[in-house]
């Protein structure tokens, strides 16, 4: 009986690859590798990060661009370009400008929406390592920043600037509160506040189900070790930022006693 299962164990582990899903396997290796490069772009200098995460952002924007123009054709005619010598208002004149800057052929909207969103990740970025936090604060600031350099990339002029920056913030920043709402951890998640703080300033949010999982709360911290973060499955490098981190947070901890006590 016990010979059998042995073989049934056997067979199972010499044919992982045909067993597996080759979606979970995609899956798995993308994770690995996002995990990997996070933790590879936490220990670099805030120039190096931002310049990475500005590039990783205008590629996906210019791709969203792109796709985005072939669902609506360029139609230059729809958007007649108006005599120099023509009486509109203001208004008017802008409403018009915004319509041109998001029509387009995939060159242009790729343009367009590539310095829209790298600039803001851009400007997140810096501010979130000069900060320590991402607030609404942080978020409407970026916003401004890409509303204002899309404003002027797409030749809306740099009058409409100002007011598309300022539109860019105000809805940015209504779009944070409102998903700041929704997303506000359950009774029970008060236990893991610290550890969600610390996962997230370290880039690596991903594991706090894991912590989860093994029951590592916050009172948990201070007795954390390279054994207790295997056991919840969180891989070596991951690890030995965590650790780190916490080591760092006790001695910070100690000398404030030591000073206090002096007192």
């Amino acid at each position: 009986m016990q010979q059998g299962n042995q073989n049934a164990m056997t067979v199972k582990k010499g044919l992982p690859k045909q067993l597996q899903n080759p979606i979970e396997q995609i899956q798995a290796r993308y994770n690995h590798f996002n995990d990997a490069f996070k933790v590879w772009l936490a220990k670099q200098t805030i120039a190096v990060e931002t310049a990475v995460v500005t590039t990783a952002s205008a590629a996906q924007g210019a791709a969203i661009g792109a796709f985005m123009s072939t669902l609506s054709p360029d139609k230059p005619s729809a958007f007649p370009i108006p005599p120099p010598n023509a009486n509109l208002n203001p208004q008017a004149m802008a409403s018009l400008k915004q319509a041109q800057a998001l029509s387009g052929g995939p060159l242009i909207q790729a343009r367009n929406f590539a310095v829209m969103t790298g600039v803001n990740a851009g400007i997140s970025c810096v501010l979130r390592r000069l900060r320590g936090k991402e607030d609404v604060q942080s978020s409407m600031a970026a916003a401004f920043g890409s509303g204002v350099m899309f404003s002027l990339v797409s030749g809306m002029g740099g009058a409409n600037a100002v007011t598309s920056g300022v539109f860019f913030a105000v809805v940015q920043g209504g779009l944070f509160q409102v998903g700041q709402k929704f997303s506000q951890p359950a009774a029970e998640d008060i236990n893991y506040a610290k550890t969600r703080s610390m996962l997230n300033n370290l880039g690596l949010q991903n594991y706090e189900k894991n912590f989860k999982k093994g029951l590592l709360s916050d009172n948990t911290l201070p007795l954390l070790n390279d054994s207790a973060l295997r056991d919840v499955k969180i891989p070596p490098g991951p690890r030995l930022l965590i650790l780190d981190q916490i080591q760092s947070v006790c001695r910070e901890h100690d000398l404030r006693e030591k000073h206090g006590s002096r007192r």
